[in-house]
């Protein structure tokens, strides 16, 4: 059959120059470090902060849930707290449920324009 098809025969291998083997590991670590300085290490440090300040919440202070809810906080317990979102509306969310501390006066004007 060799008259039909010629036969494929492995070349030699040429014997390259062995690389440095810690050029090899380069690439995988800077993708590694890249990663943390620009993901890991943000993420961390906005999740640390957001647990201090749902720490430190108290009655009277004027927050934003994650849904977009804007109140003043009327209880706080461990883990839930109550929310006057208006005259004598109050609802309860999870404490870890706040996105954000809103300045004193805020929840007061917003009932203003709604109240016209």
């Amino acid at each position: 059959m060799d008259f039909l098809i010629s036969a494929a025969y492995a070349q030699e291998a040429a014997t390259a120059p062995a690389g440095n083997p810690v050029m090899g590991l380069l690439f995988p670590i800077a993708l590694i470090l890249i990663f943390y300085f620009l993901l890991i290490r943000p993420q961390a440090k906005r999740a640390k902060e957001h647990k201090k300040m749902v720490e430190a919440l108290a009655k009277g202070d004027e927050v934003v849930t994650q849904g977009g809810i804007l109140g003043r906080i009327t209880e706080v317990g461990d883990n839930f707290l109550g929310l006057e979102i208006a005259n004598g509306v109050e609802i309860r969310v999870q404490k870890v449920a706040v996105a954000s501390l809103m300045p004193k006066g805020t929840y007061r004007q917003t009932e203003k324009k709604t109240a016209k």
